[in-house]
């Protein structure tokens, strides 16, 4: 048996979908990606959306938003601290170091994996302008408890939700608890749109930055009454090339438009499914004697699942690596594991450590993560269980 990490979740609709728009032969941005955001947004509840090539430049351009805004009381600057968790994907922390912010590295908690919110309390001071929230693996955080500890500070919250598209804590989606959330709907993520990713607000000056930014940093964009440039001539020859921030091109293909308008249909069954895999899941191996799994905080959406060698287990991860290997399981670290390994790039960081890295450590020697599915794979975690079994 094969176990593999992700599995296609398109069928004849996302085809049908897809020589639509050759059929248009409009290939870049344009009708499909609007009605995807539209869509996006109604699901997640927020005001506005913008698709975007990547989940990574989700978090290029939410990063960047908060340097051209012109409200002062969340506008940041180069060398403003920003707390992250020590674990994470590198493009969570690399808009960060391309905008000159200082990072502050917080452990993680070893049961949720998302922050330890005990060391971010510790960790906030006078300096902190912003948190970076990662809802990691499919798994939100406590908000409630972020907004306790940020409460009556000049404080912005963000959200990196790029693992947990679905994911709610008390009835509210995960990615709408701050300024800004981020989405990716890369081929292993809860929906697929080749490329792509989204980043969702609710506030009208945020949403006409992000528009500006994601393309050129043109007005050709924006509304004609707008939060950015203010009013637009009505002569499109002056307006379509008029430049106002210094922006990108990150925009994505009409045909991932209209792939995400199929897979937002099919979200609702994609979650259900992950989540009765997951309850199977901790079934099986919760409380096991060498093992321990990720413990969910509010409705996770389940990525993936953790696997995390206990102390007292008699072989190593690597040992554990190489039998999935062999049986046809596929694994890989824990998003990157402990980012803080990696000195080389941060070489080009001004960051921060508050306190020890001991649980970011500890996953990072001894953790890894399964895939979880949109459809059931009741007898794949029986097969993962019985070759951890024979071992173990």
């Amino acid at each position: 048996m094969n176990y593999n990490l992700a599995s296609s979740t398109w069928d004849h609709n996302e085809i049908n979908a897809i020589h639509r728009v050759i059929a248009s032969d409009m290939y870049s941005m344009g009708e499909q990606v609007s009605r995807y955001e539209s869509d996006f947004a109604k699901f997640i509840g927020s005001n506005y959306a913008i698709m975007t090539s990547s989940g990574s430049t989700a978090n290029l351009l939410m990063i960047a938003a908060m340097f051209f805004t012109k409200d002062n009381s969340r506008k940041l600057k180069r060398g403003d601290e920003v707390i992250v968790p020590a674990v994470s994907w590198s493009t969570t922390y690399f808009p960060l170091q391309q905008y000159g912010l200082k990072l502050k590295f917080v452990d993680i908690d070893k049961a949720t994996l998302n922050i330890d919110l005990n060391h971010l309390q510790q960790a906030v001071t006078a300096k902190t302008r912003a948190i970076l929230a990662v809802n990691l693996l499919g798994n939100p955080n406590d908000f409630d408890k972020i907004q306790s500890i940020i409460a009556n500070r000049n404080i912005t919250l963000l959200e990196d939700n790029c693992e947990s598209l679905g994911a709610s804590f008390k009835g509210q989606y995960a990615g709408t608890f701050g300024l800004m959330g981020t989405f990716s709907s890369f081929f292993s993520h809860h929906i697929s749109t080749m490329e792509g990713g989204c980043v969702i607000t609710n506030d009208e000056e945020i949403y006409h930055i992000l528009l500006c930014i994601r393309a050129h940093g043109w007005t050709r964009n924006l509304p004609k009454k707008n939060l950015v440039s203010g009013v637009k001539k009505d002569d499109p020859f002056q307006e379509a090339f008029k430049f106002m921030l210094p922006g990108y091109n990150v925009r994505p293909l009409e045909m991932s438009g209209a792939i995400g308008v199929e897979q937002i249909r099919k979200l609702p069954e994609f979650i259900a499914k992950r989540r009765s895999n997951a309850a199977y899941f901790r079934q099986r191996f919760t409380d096991h004697p060498f093992i321990d799994i990720q413990s969910a905080i509010g409705d996770s959406s389940w990525f993936g699942f953790s696997i995390i060698l206990k102390e007292n287990s008699p072989i190593s991860r690597t040992e554990l690596v190489h039998l999935f290997r062999e049986k046809d399981i596929e694994c890989r670290p824990i998003v990157t594991g402990n980012f803080l390994k990696n000195s080389e790039v941060l070489a080009y960081f001004d960051y921060d450590i508050h306190g020890e890295m001991t649980n970011a450590s500890y996953l990072d020697a001894n953790g890894l993560f399964v895939g979880n599915h949109h459809v059931d794979i009741t007898k794949e975690i029986d097969y993962l269980e019985s070759v951890i079994a024979n071992v173990l």
